[in-house]
């Protein structure tokens, strides 16, 4: 007859075996089919406090709503290089668009950017042109939200955009459904581009591209410009078509030339990032290109 101490180790092995194998058959793409019990260990495994833990509850129901494999959802949560990045939360309680005017002109109005933009137009002015054509906006609004979004392709991947995303999740309270919503559209995005969610990188706010879409707006109003079909982050086509879509889904008046505060126009460019000092400086910029091109 097995003694007390014997049942405890046996109970220890087989509770081990369980969840070593449960781990191998996730591994190894097992986890397939979502049920109650796949959505918490998720969760568990992702969430750290409970505001994370409500956040991504939402966002695994979304998933799961939405035919997301849950071997997906699980290669993601665990993967080695997931971490809250301190930095994003200091970002977010210090935007750059909360400074003086004067000194958030000095990061974007310099002879460099300008010069930058005027190199740019000259490149891609077939494309500039094109994308004119088809949409109805303004060249120099066009290349200035390049220069300030991305600095014409050069500035556009400081942060993983899902752990931007995630370390939000963890810290930010008051931004919950904002997040929420972010992080649903992203992981959805990922999935369904086959992009392994890990591998892009963007703002601190989680916005990626060289147009600097966050998921939402990129999931909403990027286009497939090339027609290849793919509707591509990095690709310059597929940004200059993108953003020109967005302005005029929000608002921009093709027959109008006025950047004016209060226009339909700078309420266009309001949308895309809603800061004054943005859309004023972007319309400096914008100015600026114009003035630099014809010279």
């Amino acid at each position: 007859m097995p003694m007390a101490g014997d049942l405890k180790v046996r109970r220890y092995i087989l509770t081990s075996l369980f969840h070593l194998t449960a781990f191998c058959f996730a591994q190894e793409g097992h986890y397939q089919q979502w049920s109650t019990l796949v959505e918490k260990e998720l969760v568990d495994l992702i969430a750290e406090n409970d505001l994370s833990r409500r956040i991504y509850g939402e966002v695994v129901t979304f998933l799961r709503d939405n035919n997301v494999a849950p071997d997906f959802v699980y290669r993601t949560f665990s993967h080695p290089d997931v971490f809250l990045e301190e930095e994003v939360v200091r970002r977010f309680a210090h935007p750059a668009e909360n400074i003086s005017y004067a000194r958030y002109r000095k990061i974007f109005i310099t002879d460099g950017r300008i010069a930058g933009g005027v190199e740019f137009l000259s490149n891609y002015i077939e494309l500039i042109k094109t994308v004119q054509d088809r949409f109805g906006v303004d060249p120099y609004l066009l290349v200035s939200i390049i220069g300030v979004e991305s600095e014409y392709g050069r500035n556009a991947k400081k942060y993983g955009v899902f752990n931007a995303l995630h370390t939000v999740v963890h810290r930010i309270p008051k931004k919950e459904r904002w997040v929420e919503r972010e992080m649903t559209e992203y992981l959805l995005y990922c999935y369904q581009n086959f992009i392994p969610p890990l591998t892009l990188y963007g703002s601190y706010a989680g916005a990626f591209g060289y147009g600097q879409f966050i998921p939402s707006s990129f999931n909403r109003y990027s286009v497939d410009f090339d027609g290849d079909g793919v509707r591509h982050p990095y690709k310059w086509p597929d940004v200059m078509g993108s953003i020109a879509n967005y302005l005029v889904k929000n608002g921009y008046d093709t027959q109008s030339s006025s950047f004016a505060k209060g226009s339909r126009n700078w309420k266009s460019i309001l949308a895309y990032n809603p800061a004054y000092n943005y859309a004023r400086v972007v319309v400096e910029l914008r100015d600026a290109l114009m003035v630099a091109s014809a010279e």
